[in-house]
């Protein structure tokens, strides 16, 4: 699973790479410090997530460490945990950022936020039904229900209406479609390793952290870019007064007369 999902990341970097270079050259108004402050919450996020949800889906095989108090074994297990939530994070970031560059293209190419945003409906619907028909086709044995199925398309519904809401409230009306896309289409791609791999606990313990952190990313982007752009207001403010300064110390020149 390990493997799967390191390979995965590797492919995500170079198909996303070139489209990160253009995003942040064509007006990205988070400043560097803040940007990075941002790559270090998400991880954090990630990280605590993990280890959190991985021991409550995963008690069961747990469990003995805390009966036995086998405190070594319960620090590698969140180390080991916390370092996977790393790579969900990691995951999470460079699906965020690469549907930010989706984005611009597609209202630079549709020329219209209505219609692109009907683009996205068509594609979020799209997403669930591929997301169950395609699980229950490819793993359902004889006697499943197809609720089970159903479920985790059910699960990721009700958090993005609800980070999409809280996003809409905190910016605009027009924030609520791209965010229920990132919440659900991102998502479900950020998503296949664990899809692929069909294992429960990987499937759930995935999918929590990545809608985790791109709920974090959602609702904490338009705070850092009206942060970063009150320090630019502060740095030139700060810079007109010190030329300021600077000109009324100037002293004239003596006269010889």
């Amino acid at each position: 699973m390990r493997k799967k999902i390191k390979l995965w990341i590797f492919r995500m970097l170079l198909g996303t790479i070139r489209m990160e270079f253009i995003f942040c050259s064509g007006g990205f108004s988070v400043t560097s410090r803040n940007l990075v402050r941002l790559f270090m919450t998400t991880l954090l996020v990630g990280g605590v997530t993990t280890a959190i949800v991985g021991f409550i889906i995963r008690w069961n095989e747990f469990q003995h460490y805390f009966t036995d108090f086998d405190f070594k074994s319960i620090v590698l297990t969140t180390i080991w945990l916390i370092g996977m939530g790393f790579l969900f994070s990691l995951i999470s970031q460079l699906g965020f950022f690469s549907y930010l560059t989706v984005h611009r293209f597609g209202l630079g190419i549709f020329k219209s936020a209505g219609l692109w945003n009907a683009v996205q409906i068509v594609l979020i619907l799209f997403a669930f039904y591929d997301l169950i028909d395609w699980r229950y086709e490819k793993f359902a044995k004889p006697g499943d229900s197809l609720f089970s199925y159903f479920l985790p398309a059910i699960l990721i519904l009700v958090a993005a209406l609800i980070v999409a809401w809280l996003k809409m409230k905190q910016t605009n009306r027009g924030a609520f479609i791209p965010a229920l896309f990132v919440m659900i289409v991102v998502t479900i791609v950020e998503w296949v390793p664990a899809i692929k791999a069909n294992d429960n606990s990987w499937l759930y313990l995935m999918v929590v952290t990545l809608m985790a952190c791109n709920a974090y990313q959602l609702l904490i982007l338009h705070k850092l870019n009206s942060k970063s752009e009150q320090e630019r207001q502060q740095k030139a403010s700060q810079s007109a007064n010190k030329n300021k300064t600077a000109s009324k110390k100037v002293t004239k020149k003596p006269s010889i007369s």
